[in-house]
């Protein structure tokens, strides 16, 4: 409902007067049956006119006193309540009732069909003390300290002491079948639920700050600089291998493994000539180097052509008769013919 069509008894910290009723052209039979029960004086109910001044009359009493809900509130803050093992015990000496009351200050029955509520001065009165010494402390309690704490605890107090005067509850125009004589009442029908929805609302949780946001820069990965085409496609993560030689030792004749059939094949191994092979040792290297490779860090290339030219030609590897016949344990039986006739004339 708008504000407007409320009465200026509802606004917050103003006095109580005669509430505003606006009743329809038809009454409705269940608000005759209402006042007619609860009216210590028979009156004529007839028309609008006799429904309007009986009604206004029953709320305008200082007993019309309307109890919207009743709700738990303890006593102290949480670290001070009492500590028991029997939760009765607990529940007398930590927890208060609170009666929320109130008064009727409009009735409308045209537009919006409707009765609303103000809170009595001695309720409001009670929250706000309860806000104060309780539910403050409990929240200040259960949120971290910055510096301007205390003004906005200060400031949500001052918003709560508003907020209650202020406060005007709205229920549905049968709200008024729960009228007793002197005007008093109470919600029927799940409605004081809905009043104590209404209340709790009222207690809003104090908000820290929210937390700063810090924007994480990440430092650009530093390529490697190359200083010709040769350098392009090296990869960082790759160690470079130095050359080192090893001879490879004859065997000897007399000597054999028992996997070998035929241990005379490695006297042929003798008159190979002595060459080099690369064996990579491990080294460490700076990956991301700005400063361009040596030399000796690649391979040489006339170390690489003299371990090739000593390699053997197929010629040497020729074996007298006595050798190669031995070689039919091989399984070169076969191909014998093949592989001796072409060098007969050589040996």
């Amino acid at each position: 409902m708008p504000t407007v069509l409320l009465p200026s008894s509802a606004a917050a910290f103003a006095p109580r007067s005669s509430p505003n009723v606006v009743l329809n052209t038809k009454i409705e039979p269940w608000l005759t049956a209402t006042l007619k029960r609860v009216s210590r004086v028979k009156r004529p109910l007839n028309n609008v006119t006799q429904h309007t001044k009986c009604l206004t009359e029953t709320l305008s009493s200082p007993n019309a006193i309307w109890t919207l809900c009743s709700m738990m509130f303890p006593k102290a803050p949480e670290a001070e309540l009492r500590r028991d093992e029997n939760p009765w015990v607990e529940a007398f000496f930590n927890y208060q009732m609170i009666h929320v009351e109130a008064y009727v200050v409009h009735v409308d029955m045209v537009s919006r069909n409707e009765v609303a509520f103000k809170l009595t001065p001695e309720t409001i009165e009670a929250l706000v003390d309860f806000h104060k010494e309780v539910y403050s402390v409990d929240t200040a309690a259960s949120t971290w300290d910055w510096s301007e704490k205390e003004s906005q605890l200060k400031k949500l107090q001052e918003e709560f002491v508003q907020a209650a005067n202020k406060f005007v509850y709205r229920a549905s125009a049968q709200a008024l079948e729960g009228l007793e004589e002197d005007g008093a009442g109470e919600l029927l029908g799940g409605r004081s639920e809905e009043a104590k929805s209404a209340i709790t609302s009222l207690f809003v949780p104090l908000l820290p700050p929210p937390p700063r946001v810090v924007d994480v820069l990440r430092s650009t990965p530093v390529l490697p600089s190359s200083t010709g085409p040769e350098t392009w496609w090296h990869d960082p993560m790759q160690q470079p291998v130095s050359m080192d030689t090893w001879k490879v030792l004859p065997s000897s004749p007399a000597t054999a493994s028992t996997g070998d059939s035929n241990p005379n094949i490695w006297t042929s191994m003798n008159n190979m000539n002595e060459f080099s092979y690369a064996s990579p040792t491990p080294s460490y290297s700076q990956p991301y180097t700005t400063s361009p490779y040596n030399a000796t860090q690649y391979y040489s290339t006339a170390a690489t052509s003299a371990a090739l030219a000593a390699l053997p030609l197929p010629s040497m590897l020729v074996q007298p008769c006595s050798t190669a016949a031995n070689m039919i344990g091989f399984g070169w039986g076969d191909r014998y013919q093949d592989f001796a006739l072409p060098y007969g004339t050589t040996m």
